[in-house]
């Protein structure tokens, strides 16, 4: 870890002539204007390769161990017969490392492309390579229990397929969703099973967590995960190779189902379909309802995601809450408490372990690499470093930096650190000019300004472009787009500095972020954003008061200032009553009876308030449908709704 972290540094104290040459072809020329690896960017990837023993077989061995079958062509189509799933687009991993790619990230990317179906140990399988996580089946008395069934309909529903065309034509009998996040459950439809008799086993919490955390925030959460995974990005040696947690996430037609049954105890044994769980109970982990069990009669630990063959988020490039590190280490711990006799690990991502000391040594190391992250930059901080400081010094100790599992395939060290450092004191660092700082735009100008102006700025950046300043190149060049967003040399020569910084990450996300910053840099924003039109199953089961916490999100706050309204809105299919109460430019909910003084009055039903918040049908069209009766002032209603701000979800990120 410590080479990736300080490669930029590498450049002042190893002469150029000393680094080792590079090794990988150069890829065919991308389509997207992504430049080649310079040479001192090649040099660099070169030099990770000599650093790590990327030449270890064991996770390859592991990776294909138990290896059944795999489909001819994995490509899944979805409802408009676009690519859902595309698995083939991933066959240029091969080989060596290409100088635009980190060796070692490319290592995990090889590792991530083994695909198929796999027997983990007696009456355990998985389905890996359909989706950006895994589902397991085990096998129990009567049928299937099925973990975690992937993130789209189709996605599942071609895993259950090929797992009947090996195992049997068994049914499902039970489902157990390990936590809340959407790629361990969307798909749940297709393995449904007959009807609503299939057990369903949930961490408490599930479903609130699961509706919730990409309503509010959904939009900003949408478009910055654009960027974190790359969907806008070519599959190719200078694009997306992966997310390093998997290759990346299924765009398809998501769902829900309701638990019926809730573990919310650590120790909870439970036999289901015969077969004997012991759960462990881990909210606030990498989820914020999570579950972990084990499988005693097979001395199986499934680790859902609480641990994952790289180091994961504490916090994720998306936006999430900041996760607690040393609440995730002690789960891991107690883990090893409770199941020391293990000899099979299997998680939700990635290939299993075998062999109870392999097993205890990998929880140990991913217990201690939280623990250690956490300790140090609470440590780094009582002597007054700041984040950004903090995560420039971080170095794992040797036995976790050249752990392959420990390593930023997915989170890394630096923004892990910030992460702690933000849980417990926040975004200020204590410096007075970072309390009220200038906003981008305008200290952009006035950067520019105190520089010598643009093509000062250019001629130097060139200069340290050429010598290998990335980050710097970035920092400057970033207050010169944001100054003269028309600038086109300015632009092209940040754009270029993205590439050269993508392709040395070792994290996939963080290659995706700058990759992407460059394509935007090229071509502009996207057209369209990821759109919800897919997770109509998930939106529906949306607590209502998540909707009108959204609309209390996109209230205009300056326009409604002055205004005040009280709105009914009663649902005729539900037969629930809400009251909205306008004032101090603050939106208010309650449910209950209904205002008699309110402004007006709407009965509407679910589905159609569902398809006008979700932007599926204008305010206008609502007062006509026959869905929809209004009682009282249409006036006021409709001055109401031009009230809400339709949410932006292709708004600029690296440009003004």
């Amino acid at each position: 870890m410590s080479l990736i972290n300080t490669w930029h540094k590498m450049l002042i104290i190893i002469p150029l002539s000393l680094l080792l040459p590079a090794c990988g072809d150069e890829p065919a020329e991308s389509s997207q204007g992504n430049t080649p690896a310079t040479a001192i960017t090649a040099r660099l990837n070169a030099q990770v390769r000599e650093a790590l023993d990327l030449g270890d077989q064991r996770d390859f061995d592991n990776a294909t161990r138990g290896f059944i079958a795999a489909p001819p062509s994995l490509t899944i189509a979805g409802p408009n017969d676009a690519p859902v799933w595309d698995m083939p687009s991933y066959d240029f991993i091969t080989g060596e490392a290409p100088d635009t790619v980190n060796p070692s990230l490319w290592r995990q990317a090889t590792l991530n492309n083994h695909h198929g179906l796999f027997k983990v140990t007696e009456g355990v399988y998985q389905l890996r390579g359909f989706d950006l996580s895994n589902m397991s089946i085990i096998e129990g008395k009567t049928g299937w229990i099925v973990v975690d069934p992937l993130t789209t309909r189709e996605t599942a529903a071609a895993a259950i397929a090929f797992a009947r065309e090996h195992l049997g034509n068994k049914p499902i009998s039970a489902i157990i969703f390990t936590h809340s996040h959407v790629d361990h459950f969307g798909g749940v439809q297709s393995v449904l099973g007959a009807g609503p008799q299939t057990e369903i086993v949930a961490p408490v919490g599930f479903m609130d967590e699961a509706t919730s955390e990409n309503v509010i925030a959904g939009t900003t959460m949408s478009r910055r995960s654009m960027f974190m995974y790359g969907s806008q990005l070519e599959h190719s040696a200078r694009g997306h190779v992966g997310s390093g947690l998997g290759k990346g996430p299924a765009f398809g037609s998501v769902g829900i189902a309701a638990p019926t049954r809730i573990i919310d105890t650590t120790g909870e044994a439970l036999t289901i379909d015969g077969v004997e769980f012991v759960f462990q109970n881990a909210p606030g982990s990498e989820a914020p309802a999570e579950l972990t069990f084990y499988l005693p009669e097979l001395k199986a630990f499934c680790g859902a995601e609480v641990v994952s063959r790289t180091m994961h988020n504490l916090y994720t490039l998306r936006g999430t809450k900041v996760r607690d590190a040393r609440k995730w280490s002690h789960y891991i711990d107690e883990a090893i408490t409770l199941f020391p006799d293990a000899e099979v690990y299997f998680g939700s991502h990635h290939w299993p372990l075998w062999g109870n000391e392999v097993v205890i040594d990998f929880l140990k190391k991913q217990r201690d690499g939280y623990k250690y992250i956490h300790d140090q930059t609470l440590r780094l901080a009582s002597q007054g470093y700041t984040p950004r400081e903090i995560a420039d010094m971080l170095q794992m100790p040797e036995a976790l930096r050249t752990s392959f599992p420990n390593r930023g395939y997915y989170g890394t060290l630096k923004h892990n650190a910030k992460a702690v450092y933000q849980m417990y004191f926040g975004w200020y660092d204590g410096n007075p000019a970072n309390l009220d700082p200038l906003p981008p735009e305008e200290a952009a100008v006035r950067y520019v300004d105190s520089m010598g102006g643009a093509d000062e700025i250019l001629g130097r950046a060139e200069e340290d472009f050429d010598k290998g300043e990335y980050r710097w190149v970035a920092e400057v060049l970033n207050h010169l787009v944001f100054a003269e967003p028309d600038n086109q040399e300015a632009r092209e020569l940040l754009a270029r500095t993205y590439d050269q910084m993508g392709y040395l990450a070792e994290s996939g996300p963080w290659r995706d972020v700058y990759l992407t910053g460059a394509l935007e840099l090229r071509q502009g924003p996207p057209k369209a954003g990821l759109g919800i039109a897919n997770a109509v199953d998930l939106i529906s089961e949306t607590p209502l008061d998540q909707f009108f916490e959204l609309m209390g999100a996109m209230l205009n706050g300056p326009k409604a200032d002055g205004k005040f309204f009280t709105l009914n809105i009663e649902f005729t299919d539900l037969d629930r009553v809400f009251v909205l109460e306008l004032e101090n430019a603050v939106l208010h909910q309650r449910e209950g009876s209904p205002a008699a003084d309110a402004n007006a009055t709407i009965r509407i039903t679910h589905p159609m308030f569902i398809k006008m918040l979700t932007g599926g049908a204008g305010i206008r069209d609502i007062l006509f449908s026959d869905d929809v009766s209004v009682k009282g002032s249409k006036l006021d209603l409709l001055q109401f709704f031009r009230l809400l701000e339709q949410p932006n979800d292709t708004f600029n990120i690296v440009t003004p």
